[in-house]
């Protein structure tokens, strides 16, 4: 599936925080969830990432297929590749306006690059700097469904940073199906979670279901998934101007986790049979 980023000008932009074993660790947030009431194994909630007639900066269009631009600074900030899933939706509403099913329709590789910024607040506050702070493939993977033993069973998510002609594992090679929620259990949770989140002082959560209310109720949403786990680089290592971020999600059933670095290297990831690839060149602010 062909993606065409203005088609998404009209969608709504989320994640989900916390949804595969020790990431939220490794990134120093896990304290910023002690307030929220979840179980050990459950995701921690969602975040908006963009919304449409926003009044604030969650209204600046992120996506991109090419390009991360740093924000603007007279500090040093702390970005760093957040490797997912996305999931490109279809919504269904109720009369009274809240969400009913989310129908999944794609999937494929997405960038959510974060600032590690000290004193946020909510997570969005880490999320949409303006234009090209997200990625998203380019090609997608058309599905029906997302189940871990259907359409995703054998996929798996890779990221790389490419600095100086070598391509840096970045995120732990993964499977799609060891996210602590996938499937339809990930999509009841999510409209449950669009339902009935409340944003709160104390929380880094937001009322996600209300944004997307005042959005105009959008027929499409792109959720980011969460990201994985970071290898030893990649949980030390910080985006810089000249650097390519690659997030890859590939078929193991038909590629190995060698090929794909390789390919990776060679700057061929987009000829990998069945993948969904993203590769973004890091840019200084203008």
């Amino acid at each position: 599936m062909q993606l065409n980023l203005e088609d998404l000008r009209a969608a709504f932009g989320f994640g989900v925080a916390g949804n595969f074993a020790g990431h939220l660790e490794q990134a120093g947030e896990a304290g910023d969830f002690t307030s929220v009431d979840a179980p050990a194994e459950a995701p921690k909630g969602i975040f908006p990432w963009y919304v449409p007639r926003d009044n604030g900066f969650l209204r600046l269009f992120p996506l991109s297929h090419e390009r991360i631009v740093l924000p603007v600074s007279k500090t040093p900030l702390n970005l760093q590749i957040e490797p997912e899933v996305a999931v490109l939706g279809v919504v269904t509403y109720r009369r009274d306006g809240t969400v009913d099913r989310i129908e999944p329709r794609a999937i494929g590789a997405f960038n959510d690059c974060s600032i590690r910024r000290e004193g946020a607040t909510k997570i969005s506050q880490k999320k949409n700097w303006g234009e090209a702070s997200k990625g998203i493939a380019r090609q997608l993977l058309r599905v029906t469904e997302i189940e871990p033993d259907g359409a995703a069973a054998t996929l798996r998510l890779a990221s790389f940073l490419v600095r100086d002609g070598e391509a840096l594992p970045y995120g732990v090679d993964s499977a799609v199906a060891d996210y602590s929620y996938f499937g339809t259990q990930l999509l009841d949770w999510v409209v449950d979670r669009l339902r009935h989140q409340q944003g709160a002082d104390g929380t880094p959560l937001e009322d996600v279901g209300q944004q997307l209310l005042a959005a105009g109720r959008p027929a499409v949403v792109v959720i980011g998934i969460g990201a994985t786990r970071y290898t030893a680089l990649g949980e030390t290592t910080f985006l810089a101007p000249g650097d390519h971020s690659v997030v890859v999600v590939y078929d193991g059933a038909r590629h190995d986790a060698d090929a794909v670095q390789a390919a990776v290297a060679a700057g061929a990831e987009h000829e990998l049979p069945g993948a969904s690839t993203l590769r973004q060149v890091v840019f200084a602010a203008a």
